[in-house]
């Protein structure tokens, strides 16, 4: 008999427990498969729409074809499997700061089994996304390498951060500094669990020549009713 709750895997890291875990929900008859860092809910296979938007919306934005896309946070991976699945990708680089979750990945634990590495455009790099965008970027094997999209999905909103090391990022030094990472022209990209915030946009818009939010309405299906979460977007100076 399948189990109602498992506990898939559970490893302490530098910023809290890391817990992969599986629950059957009686009421929809689904599996659902969750996240924790401590007490706190990274992701959830119940609300992805909004991941795979941030995925979508940010390839789309993007001017010409054999596109080369970077994904800070790679969870259960809707993100990244938007980006794939989006026209004209030729690479995508996940950074993902926890290696356990590349390992999931890579082991095919998870719902989409190994679906992202099996792809030869993907590639996992363990490292700190928030270091990466203000230090020497994305490729550790080609420093200062620039790509057509930067899609970010790591902290819950630019207020709602995991831990203090991101604090920098969402300020307009340190978007100025992500830009850094961007082809001319290039989709800087941020998803959010909130509304949007006109104080976070406007920020956005300092550091960026062109900065708008796009907000994803979808049926959380465990209030029945509608719930609304934002994608973020940024072109950078085109050349």
């Amino acid at each position: 008999m399948r189990k109602m709750f498992e506990e898939l895997d559970y490893c302490p890291t530098p910023i809290g427990a890391l817990s992969l875990r599986r629950r059957h929900d009686l009421r929809l008859g689904v599996d659902v498969w969750e996240i924790m860092l401590g007490q706190d809910f990274l992701m959830t296979s119940h609300f992805t729409a909004s991941e795979v938007a941030l995925g979508r919306l940010g390839v789309a934005a993007c001017d010409g074809d054999a596109l080369d896309i970077v994904v800070g946070g790679l969870g259960l991976g809707y993100t990244a499997q938007a980006v794939l699945a989006a026209p004209g990708v030729a690479t995508l680089r996940v950074v993902e700061y926890l290696a356990p979750v590349i390992e999931w990945h890579e082991t095919g634990i998870l719902p989409m089994g190994t679906q992202l590495a099996d792809d030869p455009r993907c590639q996992f790099t363990q490292g700190d996304f928030f270091a990466m965008a203000t230090g020497t970027g994305f490729d550790p094997a080609h420093s200062g390498r620039r790509f057509d999209a930067v899609l970010a999905d790591i902290d819950h909103a630019p207020d709602h951060l995991l831990d203090d090391r991101s604090d920098s990022f969402y300020r307009v030094e340190g978007l100025r500094a992500l830009k850094r990472n961007l082809k001319p022209g290039g989709i800087f990209g941020l998803w959010s669990d909130k509304l949007i915030d006109d104080r976070f946009l406007s920020r956005l818009s300092e550091a960026f020549p062109q900065a708008w939010a796009e907000p994803v309405t979808f049926d959380n299906p465990l209030t029945g009713r509608p719930f609304t979460q934002t994608v973020y977007l940024a072109r950078a100076e085109r050349a």
